[in-house]
């Protein structure tokens, strides 16, 4: 079941979000690790939504962690602003899940991402994806257009 607001489009799911004053600097726009708080309800509604449930795995002893970002924060959002973070699929392999992320605003891209994402186990060490999750994000692969 999708969760309220959120879509699927041909270039992956999409989450909406509201900047509220508690998500601004004291310039009034968006303070750049608010960002990340933003994709990181995109990628867990974007996992759930597809089948890869966090407290499953964390009940077989298993977590994603962050591996990896490489982010352009490009135009700035502010209060008030109803933004979109779009999540899509580049690639899934063994432990490792390669996905893009936008913060946009209407047409705009404000904040551009690629995100790795690694599977591990509960000593930290990196366990290969269930064959159900893999095939989940695989289905959603190549839909970053």
């Amino acid at each position: 079941m999708d969760e309220p607001g959120s879509i699927w489009t041909q270039a992956g799911h999409e989450l909406p979000q509201r900047v509220y004053f508690e998500d601004t600097d004291f310039s009034g726009r968006v303070y750049h690790a608010r960002y990340l708080h933003f994709m990181e309800r995109g990628r867990s509604d974007y996992l759930r939504l597809i089948g890869i449930h966090h407290h499953a795995l964390a009940a077989e002893g298993r977590v994603f962690a962050v591996r990896h970002m490489a982010i352009d924060f490009l135009k700035p959002a502010t209060i008030d602003d109803v933004l979109t973070v779009r999540t899509s699929t580049v690639k899934a392999t063994g432990a490792r899940v390669v996905l893009r992320q936008e913060v946009r605003r209407g047409d705009e891209v404000l904040v551009a991402a690629t995100v790795t994402v690694a599977l591990v186990g509960a000593r930290g060490r990196p366990v290969k994806l269930p064959p159900a999750a893999r095939d989940a994000l695989a289905a959603r692969s190549g839909t970053n257009g």
